[in-house]
């Protein structure tokens, strides 16, 4: 019997947006699932290495995104090319180093994997200093570039697209740095129920048509009640669920509105099993962040994109757009015409449920998986060889 310990895989995240940690879930279910001799350990850095400040810093971004957002993108736009500013600014998140380098060195993980730029960040300067020598990757949960993704000593970098492979080596990056391997979904994405078994589960009418709300996990949604009593004017009933997330209050005020709603509607809080619920629906609106969307994408589901908030979700909706996988819309007049069309027309719904067969992965926690263990495998290398030179050396010594 094989009684070696575990190889530890440490998957670096942040509970500042949802997408960050949802990709670490799924690296750490693939590496459960597919790798025997390993065992994940996921952290949330800005916890880790800030518990008193976390709780305040975490409260702040969650009201600068909702009551401020247009610092937010100024800050984003300032620093999304590298200048004075930006290393100035990025000082201030890489702080913490020390109780950084205290935890790897009590795990001696075999690889260090960053689902967030400022660990990423962290890690670099580690290996720069001489202070670590692990292979680090670095897999961006966004369809864009930003400086603060991108650093010297990251050993790999997985993306969602082509196109951002391209941006990063247009931005010095080294081509065989960088894996198209999609933004990681989580295998439940994947392996999911039969849609007529679901159809059942959910009591949904398959001749209706069904429209699925996501407003992120803390449940952000755009202007409040207007736009779901906006929805009233669809001439057509449709079949409705509305994801508030963490929003308790939200979920309360919709319970009461919509209670006599024309449209049958099922209002959800935080709600696990959402894959389920993209499985049954034709359409979802949603704001662009690169996780959700990934997993719409990866159930072949049509996608409207509305209120995006400024930064990587506008760089984000513009790809998605782009490519024909979503549509967008600004105003809450243009959201009730273009659904009250595509419930007459489902033509673009099944173009672009054609896009996302063609071009989308839904292999991308495999393929990720694949970098990291090799990743993983060559640092171990790498350090056995180092060790017999070194003991090749001790021993010219102590013959001299």
């Amino acid at each position: 019997m094989n009684n070696r310990e575990k190889d530890k895989y440490l998957i670096l995240s942040a509970t500042f947006g949802e997408g960050h940690k949802q990709v670490a879930n799924a690296i750490s279910e693939a590496v459960n699932e597919m790798v025997a001799d390993a065992e994940p350990i996921t952290m949330d850095i800005m916890e880790g290495i800030h518990p008193n400040l976390y709780p305040i810093s975490h409260y702040i971004y969650k009201k600068s995104i909702k009551k401020f957002p247009q610092v937010y993108s100024f800050l984003y736009k300032k620093t999304r090319v590298k200048s004075s500013f930006s290393v100035k600014l990025n000082s201030i998140f890489l702080s913490g180093m020390q109780t950084m380098l205290k935890i790897i060195q009590e795990i001696k993980p075999k690889v260090v994997v960053s689902t967030y730029p400022f660990a990423a960040g962290i890690i670099s300067r580690l290996k720069e200093q001489g202070l670590i020598d692990i292979p680090a990757v670095t897999i961006i949960t966004d369809y864009t570039d930003h400086s603060y993704w991108i650093h010297p000593s990251t050993d790999q970098y997985m993306v969602g697209s082509a196109r951002l492979r391209d941006q990063l080596i247009a931005l010095g990056v080294e081509a065989d740095k960088i894996k198209n391997t999609g933004i990681p979904v989580r295998k439940r994405f994947i392996d999911v129920l039969p849609k007529d078994l679901l159809l059942d589960k959910y009591m949904i009418n398959p001749n209706m048509f069904t429209l699925l709300i996501m407003g992120g996990g803390d449940g952000f949604f755009w202007k409040g009640l207007s736009t779901f009593k906006a929805l009233e004017s669809i001439s057509t009933p449709i079949q409705l669920f509305i994801v508030c997330g963490k929003n308790k209050k939200l979920k309360t005020q919709l319970e009461w509105e919509l209670k006599d709603s024309k449209h049958d509607v099922r209002i959800l809080g935080y709600f696990e099993s959402i894959e389920e619920l993209m499985v049954i629906s034709d359409l979802m609106i949603s704001k662009p962040g690169g996780v959700t969307t990934s997993e719409a994408m990866a159930m072949d589901l049509p996608i409207l994109l509305y209120h995006s908030l400024p930064g990587q979700e506008e760089d984000n909706a513009e790809y998605l757009c782009r490519s024909g996988f979503a549509l967008s819309v600004k105003t809450e007049e243009e959201l009730i015409a273009r659904v009250e069309n595509l419930v007459r027309d489902s033509a673009p719904l099944s173009w672009m449920k054609q896009r996302m067969k063609k071009y989308q992965t839904k292999t991308s926690s495999i393929d990720a998986l694949c970098v990291i263990v090799g990743e993983a495998r060559r640092g171990s290398l790498l350090n056995a060889t180092s060790g017999r030179t070194i003991q090749k050396q001790e021993e010219i010594e102590v013959s001299i």
